[in-house]
């Protein structure tokens, strides 16, 4: 199968060849069409021609056939016998008569005209060949008469050429046959416009009677029957001269090489055929099938050079975009393209430099983007935090490349005691902004935490400071900051807002939460928060401090993970360590979206004993 590979092909292939298609189709079309025209007009042109020298054949007969039936009317005793005789002399006297017989037969009992008595006759009617008496013209009464047969030409010695009789059988009250009249025409004369015509001088011309045998030929070699030379489209002829009275038949071949056209005379049983070659009829064809080949031939190679001229600087211009496009896949972004022209093409051109300008921002977008993340990711505890028997684990999972969740291990020294701080943060949003504030917070708490005070002092100083910078944004930020005393292992917390802190007791198999009063940070300087104690925190308890985007993490349908499911993970992981609880809610986690986005951060922190 023909697959075109490039533009070009694609174009020539789709769009050319159905042109070219097309108008050789429509050529072949208005061929046949012309072609047909010009036959349908010759055709009905030979008929006319044919028709014309048929009708003037026939008139030369009907004059005479006239007379004859003038004589017909005569008999019976309607008329004087002279009269008979005077019918007989107008008929010798038409142009074109060569001889008028008048024949009795002799076995038939003769009578006078007058009781025995002959009229008298001049020397013109008694040169007329009869059956003389002394000079008396005898003449007998017959009742009916009818021309029943007119023959062929044949060479009559008498008149020195081609004659052909009409015949008349004259009968009596009884209807036997007593005589007859022939009246002999000259044949040239009958045929003679048709011989002076153009079409019966350069065409193959026949007169035929209505077995097929010529009478007259046109040709110089004798033929004697229409068809004796084994010629299809003469034997088609004769074959429609015996159903239809005029016609014409199309040759073998396209152009047909002959094309033959018939009439039938109305007053002989004759037939005018004439046989034209196709070439010369259809020459006015064969002349514009020439020149509309040559024109289409120079027309469609215009077109394809016009196409290739507009479609080679169209590819040119798509492969000079294509070969940038691959630059920019490849991370040069410096080459715009020159916009050559106001089409589609330089509209193309156009959106494409304004592509890479807009990537090349976004490249560096994301560059920047992906420094702030691994600059955010390098704030965040690298390892879990192992003291003595203390095991705590973290981790902060963003939606974007940087967030605006915040999780930290600090050591600190409080009324000389050593203590380790855990932080936990879930600003408002995500994203650059959020980062940018969760940054924020983590210096003003890491600087604030080596000063005295306890830890309500230290969260009150951050709130004040912060409160500064976001006055004008309306950014705030929750946190759970708890210290233990490695000594004592006393818990100590500020809550600022955030969600309580859960505690697993596997001993007794209980949940409580570390609470407390306080809001957001950033929300007002004069806020003074609160610290909680708890006396001690014993072994086989787990402590977790995550942000929302934990319970609040739905699934494909829209239901959420829900704190429950955080219980049940701790409750089935109890005695694993930090990291491998941490480890089951991220899993069970990605588990339960099923594929749907992660639509805000994700920060959790694991404390437990060993």
């Amino acid at each position: 199968m023909l697959r075109p590979r490039s533009l070009q092909q694609r174009l020539s292939l789709f769009m050319f060849l159905p042109v070219a298609l097309l108008l050789i189709a429509m050529g072949f079309v208005g061929f046949i069409y012309a072609r047909d025209s010009l036959v349908n007009q010759w055709r009905e042109a030979a008929i006319l021609k044919l028709q014309r020298a048929a009708h003037q054949v026939d008139m030369r007969l009907s004059r005479t056939k006239t007379w004859i039936q003038m004589f017909h009317k005569t008999a019976g005793e309607k008329y004087p016998d002279y009269i008979h005789l005077w019918v007989v002399e107008q008929l010798k006297d038409l142009e074109g008569v060569a001889r008028v017989n008048l024949i009795w037969n002799d076995n038939t009992p003769g009578q006078g005209l007058n009781s025995g008595t002959a009229p008298r006759m001049d020397p013109m009617a008694r040169d007329a060949q009869g059956i003389n008496d002394g000079g008396r013209m005898r003449m007998r009464r017959f009742y009916g008469a009818r021309i029943t047969e007119i023959t062929p030409p044949r060479y009559d010695a008498s008149a020195e050429h081609e004659t052909v009789s009409l015949i008349s059988d004259l009968n009596d009250e009884t209807g036997q046959t007593i005589g007859r009249l022939e009246v002999f025409l000259n044949f040239d004369y009958l045929i003679e416009k048709i011989a002076a015509s153009g079409w019966w001088q350069s065409h193959k011309a026949f007169l035929v009677d209505n077995t097929g045998k010529i009478l007259i030929s046109a040709a110089a070699q004798s033929r004697q029957k229409l068809g004796d030379n084994n010629d299809p489209l003469e034997q088609k002829t004769l074959e429609a001269m015996l159903n239809m009275p005029f016609g014409t038949i199309l040759g073998q071949g396209h152009p047909p090489s002959e094309v033959s056209g018939f009439y039938k005379l109305d007053e002989a049983p004759w037939t005018l055929v004439m046989i034209a070659p196709g070439e010369e009829i259809l020459s006015p064809i064969i002349r514009f099938r020439l020149y509309y080949t040559i024109s289409g031939a120079i027309f469609i190679l215009l077109v394809l050079v016009l196409i290739r001229s507009v479609l080679g600087r169209t590819v040119a211009a798509i492969k000079d975009v294509s070969r940038a496009a691959d630059k920019v896949a490849h991370g040069d972004y410096d080459e715009l393209l020159p916009v050559k022209t106001q089409d589609e093409v330089g509209e193309l051109t156009r959106s494409f430099n304004s592509m890479v300008r807009q990537l090349k921002e976004r490249i560096r977008m994301k560059e920047a983007l992906d420094l702030a993340m691994e600059v955010q990711q390098n704030l965040l505890p690298r390892q879990p935090l192992k003291i003595g028997d203390l095991d705590i684990a973290g981790r902060s999972i963003y939606c974007d490349e940087t967030g605006g969740d915040y999780y930290d291990f600090l050591t600190f020294f409080q009324d000389g005691q050593k203590k380790i701080g855990v932080a936990v943060g879930d600003v408002v949003g995500h994203g650059i902004s959020a980062a940018l504030l969760m940054t924020t917070v983590r210096a003003l708490l890491r600087s604030r935490i080596s000063q005295p005070g306890n830890l309500a002092q230290m969260i009150d100083d951050v709130n004040r400071l912060l409160c500064d910078d976001t006055s004008q944004s309306a950014s705030f930020m929750t946190l759970f900051f708890l210290a233990i005393d490695t000594a004592t292992k006393k818990l100590q917390w500020v809550r600022a807002g955030h969600d309580p802190a859960i505690v697993y007791d596997s001993s007794m198999d209980t949940f409580d939460e570390l609470r407390g009063k306080g809001i957001a940070l950033g929300v007002d300087e004069n806020w003074s928060f609160q610290h909680n104690n708890r006396s001690r925190w014993t072994d086989g308890q787990i402590i977790l401090i995550g942000t929302d985007g934990i319970w609040e993490t739905e699934n494909a349908v829209g239901k959420k993970f829900g704190k429950e499911r955080v219980r049940q993970i701790i409750r089935q992981h109890a005695n694993r360590a930090a990291r491998d609880i941490l480890q089951a809610i991220t899993e069970s986690l990605a588990s339960f979206r099923q594929g749907a986005s992660q639509v805000d951060d994700v920060t959790l922190v694991v404390l437990r004993t060993r």
